[in-house]
């Protein structure tokens, strides 16, 4: 009885994780393998899942047939969830990150910016749910490595107090001018 109670709990929490969830489909590129008799091609699918509440996973799958790639990146992508740390919908210092040969940098910006990001900096920003926030992609153009770039980003950003503490500053020193608190 209990482990039958267990398994609908297990399945109604999957059910609302799905729900919550925001995908984007990244990038989906043909490749190819060659074989005895010539070519063998499939697809290589970037897929980013999120909740637009700091919450984020990346996947790829790779598969003969475009929805079956899809769905294994979606899969692999719920299973890495990891949690990074945004204030007020931006990050709160400027960080590069890099990944291959794809470097980005992202820049804290003021309400009301918007995402000024492109192609796979811009999907992996909106679906971990940063609003405002000025970014720059150099190097590699690959969408792979671009997003994979943002994420290596994000997993450096830190919060005004820890920065604040590390430097030896008061903390309005350290956050964006627009979240200066005067008097404080």
């Amino acid at each position: 009885m209990a482990e039958k109670q267990r398994r609908e709990r297990r399945e109604k929490r999957r059910e609302e994780e799905r729900e919550e969830l925001d995908e984007r489909v990244v990038d989906i590129r043909r490749v190819a393998k060659v074989i005895k008799g010539g070519r063998r091609f499939g697809f290589r699918t970037v897929v980013v899942v999120g909740d637009k509440n700091g919450r984020i996973g990346i996947g790829i799958g790779k598969s003969r047939a475009v929805p079956d790639s899809i769905r294994k990146a979606n899969l692999k992508a719920r299973a890495n969830l990891k949690t990074y740390s945004l204030i007020e919908g931006t990050v709160p210092h400027a960080v590069t990150g890099e990944f291959g040969g794809s470097k980005v940098l992202l820049l804290p910006a003021a309400p009301g910016s918007g995402v000024i990001a492109g192609g796979g900096v811009r999907a992996v920003l909106e679906v971990v749910g940063v609003h405002n926030i000025l970014t720059k992609s150099q190097g590699s153009s690959n969408l792979l490595n671009v997003a994979m770039a943002t994420l290596d980003a994000l997993s450096k950003v830190r919060s005004a107090e820890t920065l604040a503490e590390m430097r030896g500053k008061p903390i309005n020193e350290v956050r964006p001018v627009w979240a200066r608190r005067k008097g404080v």
